[in-house]
């Protein structure tokens, strides 16, 4: 049963893995993390629902879980900061290096809930509905962040504020 969940959900769950985390050793290790959740809690799935709704919360979840622990460790965060940064580095073109770089270091630079709001809708395309249900907050709260998350982007990227 789960199979039939990780062959329609699973490139989707990945990429959202990945757009949260940067590093790809990460991203692996939240995507096992979350179908082993997932596993231990589908008698809980309510059916009335979207499956890719309650994923998408058991994903973020338990990324915000990992985010707790990894404030407990401030040496590793620059550390994973800096091999982030690499990696996208590496894998952007010439000409649009730069400009997704400086796009990157800046939702990295937002706070959490705002970043993570800017990610779940316009990374992951999820709309104001699906992404309040994935956050557990209310579809105002979701404008209200993402208003606030490109207006700080926009200073940033213009190198009016540095968070």
């Amino acid at each position: 049963m789960i199979e039939h969940y990780i062959e329609k959900h699973g490139r989707r769950l990945y990429g959202l893995c990945r757009t949260l985390c940067t590093n790809p050793s990460d991203a692996d290790d939240l995507y096992q993390e979350t179908w082993l959740k997932v596993c231990a809690r589908i008698g809980l799935y309510d059916k009335t629902n979207e499956f890719e709704g309650w994923l998408t919360r058991i994903c973020v979840n338990t990324y915000k879980d990992q985010l707790r622990k990894r404030l407990r460790s401030p040496i590793f965060d620059g550390f994973r900061s800096q091999e982030a940064k690499d990696t996208v580095m590496e894998n952007v073109s010439a000409i649009e290096k730069q400009d997704s770089s400086d796009l990157h270091d800046a939702v990295e630079r937002l706070p959490d809930k705002l970043r993570t709001t800017i990610i779940l809708y316009y990374f992951q395309d999820l709309d104001i509905s699906h992404t309040a249900y994935s956050l557990q907050i209310p579809a105002g709260t979701v404008k209200s962040r993402l208003n606030k998350a490109k207006k700080l982007l926009k200073e940033m990227l213009n190198n009016e504020v540095e968070l």
